[in-house]
């Protein structure tokens, strides 16, 4: 059995700036390479910045402002350079990465989560299937094709972000697919004590449902950020505060080590997998503790597409024979 060396990562964004952000990242996978970190998650939509501004707004101040725009110009599309300095990092570090980006596709965007393997490869892109109540007004809506565990050097790893982790079924199909390390991102400085204590909850649940270790991040917003934050949306600081737990979970629900609440850092854990097979030898809800005859999961993984192209119909067999035989006239 192997032992992987894991990372949560806690950090703030260079507000407002993609280009700063990817440096950080950049900066933060090397070091933690060095000090010999095999897997790393870092936090939702953390390239450019998750945005908190849509949290604090109405509709109208969205519509006419300039926050959703700044995001949008800010955002990351893929395959781009900030996808591929994100890689090379991996690659450097010999780390698996998984992290959350704003991603642009034409004139929408998506929240994304990245997995690069530790030759720097991507090797998931992934949606958030339905973003959560006001974020609707920023992002699109994904698809099936990301509800699955992909193998990776380190192992078979799921994602999902934030509120995916209330979906059951969503949680179960990656169960299902045989995840063994589960990256789980959240905003973080955001929505008080309460969304941290939820979250905690969340993953924690998670872990012991499924068997599988849970590496959760969360972001991290500086005083001076908040500030920032406050001036250009005129919200009051309460909705961009607290909501941090930066934590490692055992497949029997347990952490591994105290989390991180507040400030930029990292949590860090040896994973035993020899853990995830003792946690199955008790309850595996895919395995020996599951009734797929009277419950069953059905998903479609096909990925959404814009375009249909109508192809020529083949002509039918009659129509066939008639032509290969010819057709009589009366």
């Amino acid at each position: 059995m192997k032992i992987v060396k894991a990372a949560a990562v806690q950090i703030s964004p260079v507000l407002y700036s993609r280009e700063g952000t990817v440096e950080k990242v950049v900066r933060k996978i090397l070091e933690l390479g060095q000090r010999g970190v095999e897997f790393a998650t870092f936090p939702e939509t953390i390239v450019p910045y998750y945005p908190y501004f849509s949290a604090v707004q109405t509709g109208v101040q969205l519509l006419y402002g300039n926050e959703h725009l700044r995001l949008l110009d800010q955002a990351v599309t893929v395959p781009s350079a900030a996808t591929d300095a994100i890689g090379e990092a991996a690659r450097k570090a010999g780390m698996v990465v998984s992290i959350g980006v704003n991603e642009r596709d034409g004139g929408t965007l998506y929240n994304t989560q990245l997995l690069f393997d530790a030759d720097g490869t991507l090797i998931q892109r992934r949606r958030k299937i339905t973003p959560t109540h006001f974020e609707r007004m920023i992002w699109g809506q994904g698809d099936g094709s990301g509800l699955r565990a992909v193998d990776s050097k380190v192992g078979r790893i799921g994602q999902l972000a934030c509120f995916e982790h209330n979906n059951p079924l969503a949680r179960y199909a990656l169960m299902a697919d045989g995840e063994q390390i589960h990256s789980a991102m959240y905003p973080g400085s955001a929505f008080g004590e309460g969304f941290a204590q939820r979250m905690e909850i969340n993953i924690r649940q998670h872990a012991q449902e499924s068997g599988a270790f849970v590496v959760n991040a969360t972001a991290w917003l500086d005083a001076d950020q908040q500030a920032q934050i406050m001036k250009d949306t005129g919200c009051a600081i309460g909705p961009i505060s607290g909501g941090c737990f930066t934590a490692i979970v055992a497949p029997d629900g347990m952490l591994l080590s105290e989390p991180l609440r507040t400030g930029e850092g990292e949590v860090i854990a040896d994973l035993d997998f020899t853990l995830i097979d003792r946690r199955k030898m008790l309850m595996d809800p895919v395995g020996h503790y599951n009734r797929p005859e009277l419950l069953s999961l059905l998903i479609d993984r096909t990925p959404t597409a814009h375009i249909h192209e109508r192809v020529a119909h083949p002509k039918s067999t009659i129509q066939q024979a008639e032509g290969d035989l010819g057709v009589m006239d009366d």
